[in-house]
């Protein structure tokens, strides 16, 4: 799949509030390197090295675009294109970051604790994933794949892996001295209704179901789905929509 840094920045301030609460909930204070996996157009990075001023930090994205607009945000920063799945640094970090990356990548019962051995002792894994498989933005989305003339092509597309808290906190406690688990439902205010709500997740949960489509089946798709979503996220007087999300956090210390 391909990412649009564009498209995913139009809710920048939205999408940046739940790292800023991550990075400042890692306990490990004395934070010389530190990585940012799945850093998008750098925002998450952004937050990361202003909270340790003295680390370096550098960030890895699988898109091009997304390293783009986050080299050009943070020329000092050093940037590099891998795939988290494949990820081999050589070398470990005081702090692992990974920002509503994670559920996109396979296998988490290997991937967790892999990416925990990779910290230094003392170090912290500290990771955010979205937590709204069960909203109507997403089970309107699997009804319209199902329904419509494209349920051929869309309508078994898979969604990444989710885990609840549970699952993170057995499988990590094992490995690290702390593992601190919460879940907190932002309410974004979007200006624009509906219409805005749809925007939002074309920067992310649409993608699977969009980008096989054919130009006049996608506009289609997107009209059928903005029709479900303004019953779902009625406006308010003003014209905004709170839109509920969801997210999972953990923090795990080795």
């Amino acid at each position: 799949m391909t990412w649009s840094a564009q498209q995913y920045s139009k809710f920048e301030q939205q999408r940046t509030r739940p790292v800023i609460d991550l990075v400042a909930a890692i306990p490990t204070r004395e934070v010389r390197t530190a990585v940012d996996l799945g850093c998008g157009p750098g925002n998450s990075t952004e937050v990361l090295a202003a909270q340790f001023p003295q680390a370096l930090v550098s960030g890895l994205d699988s898109s091009d675009d997304m390293l783009v607009s986050a080299r050009e945000r943070l020329p000092g920063v050093g940037f590099e294109q891998a795939d988290i799945a494949t990820w081999s640094p050589g070398k470990t970090f005081d702090v692992i970051l990974a920002n509503a990356s994670l559920q996109w990548v396979p296998e988490h019962a290997t991937l967790y604790p892999r990416l925990v051995s990779l910290l230094t002792p003392g170090g912290s894994l500290a990771v955010q994933t979205p937590d709204n498989l069960e909203e109507p933005a997403h089970r309107l989305a699997r009804q319209v794949a199902a329904e419509g003339p494209w349920a051929s092509t869309i309508g078994a597309v898979k969604h990444p892996e989710r885990h609840g808290a549970t699952f993170y906190y057995e499988l990590l406690q094992g490995h690290c001295s702390s593992v601190d688990v919460w879940r907190t439902t932002y309410h974004h205010p979007l200006e624009g209704g509906a219409a805005a709500v749809v925007e939002w997740f074309k920067g992310s949960a649409l993608r699977p179901y969009l980008e096989p489509l054919g130009a006049e089946d996608k506009a289609a798709f997107l009209a059928r789905y903005l029709a479900l979503i303004s019953e779902a996220y009625p406006a308010l007087a003003d014209g905004t929509v709170l839109l509920p999300f969801p997210r999972l956090f953990v923090v795990s210390t080795r």
